[in-house]
C-alpha cells in the first residue's frame, strides 16, 4: 500500500529545513552518518522510508556511499564510503537498477526480493535484499548537466511508493544535488590537502641515507598512511631504455614472488604508456592485462587487482616509474594518483640528490687520480729530465763534449737533427736528450729501429694502415708517425729504409703530411724527426743505396758522437758509472774494478762501444763474488799485439807509449785518484778498490804527494 505525500507547502518547508540541514553540514569536521540522521528526519514527510542512502559515482565503472542512515536494521556500506571512514573500496556499477539510477533514470521498485533475486552475493543489492528491506526509490542526482550519484529511500515494506512520491524524490534530489557536489567537493579538497601536507613527512625517511635503495621500506611506511597498498615499488629506465631496474619495493601478499632486478619493458602490455610519461591506472588486473606478457603475468601471479603507476621524471625526461599494488578491485582513484605523483617528485628527488653524492664521490676520486697521476707524471718527468739531460752524459773526452754542446744548442729548435756515430755510442740517449731539452718535452718519444723491421711491415710501422690494407689487417692501426704526434720521432739505423719508404719519407719531411697504407685520408704530420745512423750517408748517396735529396733534407744540423775508443779516460769512468748502477740494481753493491781490469779496459778497442761495455760490466758483476772485479770477469779479448808502426792506444792523444815509466805512472796516479774520488776521502775503501793494502797505498800516495 503506498503511503501518501503531504501537501505541497510543507513540501516546500521541508526542502527549505533539507538545504539548512545541508548548509550547517559543511560547517567543521563533517560527519556523513549525523548529516544523513538529521536530513533522513526531514525528508521523512517527503518520503516515509528505513533506510536512506546517498550514492556518489567515482567515474564510469565505480561508485562510493556518500552517507547512509538506517533507523533499523545494520550498517550495510560502513566500508565503501566516500569521506569521513578510511575508505576501504568502492563498487563496481555492475548492471542491475544501481547503475540505471547513475545513469540518470529514476526508479520506483515495488519487489525488491523479485528485483535483486539474480544479484551476486557480494552485491550491493543482494545486501539490501538480505537486510529485509522490499521496496524502493532511486534518484539519481544530477549536478551541471553530470549524474554525480543518487538518492536511494528504502523500506521493508512492499510497494510503499506512489507514483507522486517519486516525483517528489526527484524533486529532492535535483534540489540537493549540486549542495552534495559541493561538500563532496570540499571533503574531497580537504583530504586532499591534509595528504599534501602529509607528504612534508617523506623528506625525512628519504633523508636517512643517500641511497634510496637502503630506506625505500622507511619510504614505503611513510606513504602508507596516504595510499593504502599491499605492495610498492620503483622501476628505473635502463641506459639502453628497453629494460627496467627495480629500485626498491615492499610486498605484503601471501603469494607475491620478488621481481627480478631487470625485466625488458616489452614484457608488459602498458609499458609504452610508462614510457611515455602517463599515469597509469588499473581497476581490475585480470581483466584489463595480457596474460600473455610475462611482466603482466607476474603481476596477476600475485593476486594484485588493483594497479596504479606514475611516472618518475627527471626534467623533461621518463626516467622511471613508481607503482602501488592492492588485492582489491578498483581502489585507486585520481587523488591516489595525485598523491603517488608528490611522492615520485620526492624520490626523483633524493635520487638527484644521491646521484650527486655519488657523482661528487666520483668527482673526487677522479680529482684524487688524477692529482695523484700529475704528481706522478711530474715526478717521472723529472727523473726524465734528470736522467736525460745532457749533464748526465758520461764522459770528458773533447771531441764528446764537442757534440753535446752541439746537441744542447739545437735541441730547443725544430730543426731536423742527423745523429751519426757507430753502433753503441749512444745515439738514442743523445736523441732523448735533445727532446727533453726541446719545446715538445710534454709530448711523446718514439723510438724506431729501421734495421730492425721487416720490409714489408716497416711501411705500415711508421705510417699506419687502415683495415683491409693487406692480408692480417683486421683493423686500423696508428702509425708511429701519428703516435708520436706533438713529440718526437726517433729514427735509428736510417740508412736501413727501402727506396720506397725513403720516398715516402722525404715527402713527410716536405710537406708535413702522409697517407695510411691503404687508406685515402691526408693526415697532418706533427712530430719533429731525429734520424740517426752508423753509416756514412755520403758513401750511401754515391753508391745508390740513399736518396740524394732525401740525405739533404736530413742533414740540416749534424751531431758525430765518437767512438769509445777515442775517447780515453772515459772508458774508466763509464764503466764505474755502470758498476755503481748495475750493481746497485742487481745487489751486489760498489765492488770496484781491479787493477787488471782497469788495465784490460784501456786496452781494448771497443768494436761494440759503450753497449759492449755495459754488457762487458753487467757480465762481471754476475759471476763476481762482490770482490774486485777483475780482468778475467770482464770476459773481453786480451789487447792486440801491436804490430810494426802501430801503437797500443790507451788514451784518446797518448803523450807517450802505453808501455813507457812515464805513462803507466800517470795511469796510476789517475787511478789512485779516482778511487780515492770514489771513495770520498777514505783511504781504506780506497785501497779495497784498487786491491791494495793499506800501507800499498800510502806507499802510492807518499809517491805522487796525495798525502
Amino acid at each position: 500500500m503506498s503511503i501518501l505525500a503531504p501537501d505541497a507547502g510543507a513540501v516546500l518547508a521541508d526542502l527549505v529545513e533539507c538545504l539548512a540541514a545541508i548548509g550547517r553540514s559543511t560547517q567543521d569536521e563533517f560527519d556523513p552518518r549525523r548529516f544523513l540522521e538529521e536530513f533522513s528526519a526531514k525528508v521523512e514527510r517527503l518520503i516515509p522510508h528505513d533506510r536512506l542512502v546517498i550514492a556518489c559515482r567515482d567515474d564510469d565503472r565505480t561508485f562510493t556511499v556518500f552517507a547512509e542512515h538506517a533507523k533499523t536494521g545494520p550498517v550495510l556500506h560502513a566500508e565503501h564510503y566516500t569521506i569521513g571512514f578510511s575508505p576501504e573500496g568502492r563498487y563496481p556499477l555492475g548492471t542491475g537498477a544501481l547503475a540505471t539510477m547513475l545513469d540518470g533514470r529514476a526508479l520506483r521498485l515495488d519487489d525488491l526480493e523479485a528485483d535483486y533475486r539474480d544479484a551476486k552475493d557480494d552485491s550491493v543489492e543482494a545486501r539490501v535484499r538480505t537486510a529485509g528491506f522490499r521496496s524502493a526509490l532511486l534518484l539519481p542526482l544530477e549536478s551541471a548537466g553530470h549524474v554525480i550519484g543518487g538518492l536511494v529511500a528504502s523500506h521493508l515494506a512492499p510497494s510503499a511508493y506512489s507514483e507522486a512520491q517519486l516525483a517528489t524524490g526527484r524533486q529532492v534530489a535535483d534540489l540537493i544535488a549540486p549542495f552534495i557536489q559541493n561538500i563532496v567537493l570540499l571533503q574531497r579538497e580537504r583530504r586532499r590537502r591534509s595528504r599534501l601536507r602529509a607528504l612534508e613527512g617523506l623528506p625525512p625517511a628519504l633523508g636517512a641515507s643517500l641511497n634510496v635503495r637502503d630506506v625505500f621500506g622507511r619510504l614505503a611506511d611513510a606513504v602508507r598512511p596516504l595510499i593504502d597498498f599491499d605492495g610498492m615499488g620503483a622501476c628505473l629506465l635502463s641506459e639502453s631504455g628497453r629494460e627496467l631496474e627495480v629500485l626498491g619495493e615492499v610486498l605484503d601478499m601471501p603469494s607475491s614472488i620478488p621481481t627480478p632486478p631487470t625485466m625488458p619493458l616489452e614484457h608488459f602490455s602498458f609499458a609504452d604508456r610508462v614510457v611515455a610519461g602517463e599515469t597509469v591506472l588499473l581497476r581490475d588486473v585480470p581483466v584489463e592485462l595480457d596474460p600473455t606478457r610475462p611482466g603482466d603475468r607476474m603481476i596477476m601471479d600475485d593476486g594484485v587487482r588493483s594497479c596504479l603507476s606514475v611516472p618518475l621524471w627527471f626534467g623533461e625526461r621518463v626516467g622511471g616509474a613508481l607503482w602501488f599494488g592492492k588485492l582489491r578491485p578498483s581502489w585507486f582513484d585520481g587523488a591516489d594518483a595525485e598523491i603517488a605523483t608528490g611522492v615520485a617528485a620526492q624520490v626523483v628527488l633524493a635520487l638527484q640528490h644521491q646521484r650527486l653524492a655519488e657523482e661528487h664521490r666520483r668527482l673526487t676520486a677522479v680529482e684524487g687520480r688524477a692529482r695523484r697521476l700529475e704528481e706522478r707524471v711530474l715526478s717521472l718527468r723529472e727523473a726524465l729530465d734528470e736522467r736525460y739531460a745532457f749533464e748526465r752524459i758520461v764522459g770528458r773526452a773533447p771531441s764528446l763534449r764537442e757534440a753535446i754542446g752541439r746537441a744542447a744548442k739545437v735541441a730547443p729548435t725544430e730543426t731536423t737533427v742527423l745523429i751519426t756515430g757507430e753502433s753503441g755510442t749512444g745515439k738514442e740517449v743523445v736523441a732523448h736528450a735533445i727532446h727533453q731539452t726541446s719545446a715538445r718535452a710534454d709530448g711523446p718519444f718514439v723510438a724506431v729501429n729501421c734495421a730492425a723491421l721487416p720490409e714489408a711491415l716497416l711501411e705500415s710501422e711508421l705510417f699506419g694502415h687502415e683495415r683491409g690494407a693487406f692480408t692480417g689487417a683486421d683493423r686500423q692501426k696508428p702509425g708511429r708517425f701519428e703516435l708520436a704526434a706533438g713529440g718526437t720521432l726517433f729514427l735509428d739505423e736510417i740508412a736501413e729504409l727501402t727506396p720506397s719508404v725513403q720516398a715516402k719519407l722525404l715527402r713527410v719531411l716536405q710537406e708535413r703530411e702522409f697517407q695510411r697504407v691503404g687508406g685515402t685520408a691526408t693526415l697532418r704530420a706533427d712530430a719533429r724527426i731525429v734520424p740517426a745512423t752508423n753509416r756514412e750517408l755520403e758513401r750511401e748517396v754515391a753508391a745508390g743505396r740513399f736518396r740524394d735529396d732525401l740525405f739533404y733534407r736530413l742533414n740540416v744540423f749534424t751531431v758525430h758522437l765518437p767512438p769509445l775508443r777515442e775517447r780515453g779516460d772515459d772508458i774508466l769512468l763509464l764503466a764505474d758509472h755502470f758498476v755503481r748502477a748495475l750493481g746497485a740494481r742487481m745487489g751486489k753493491g760498489e765492488p770496484g774494478l781491479s787493477r787488471e781490469a782497469r788495465q784490460a779496459l784501456l786496452g781494448h778497442r771497443w768494436p761494440g762501444n759503450i753497449r759492449e761495455l755495459q754488457n762487458a760490466v753487467e757480465r762481471a758483476l754476475i759471476v763476481s763474488e762482490g770482490a774486485l772485479i777483475t780482468a778475467a770477469q770482464l770476459g773481453i779479448a786480451p789487447p792486440r799485439p801491436t804490430g810494426p808502426g802501430e801503437p797500443l792506444r790507451v788514451s784518446a792523444t797518448p803523450a807517450r807509449e802505453p808501455d813507457s815509466p812515464a805513462s803507466l805512472a800517470a795511469l796510476e796516479q789517475r787511478m789512485v785518484t779516482d778511487a780515492l774520488d770514489r771513495a770520498r776521502g777514505n783511504k781504506s775503501k780506497a785501497a779495497r778498490l784498487l786491491g791494495l793494502t793499506r800501507a800499498q797505498l800510502y806507499t802510492r800516495l807518499q809517491r805522487f804527494g796525495l798525502k
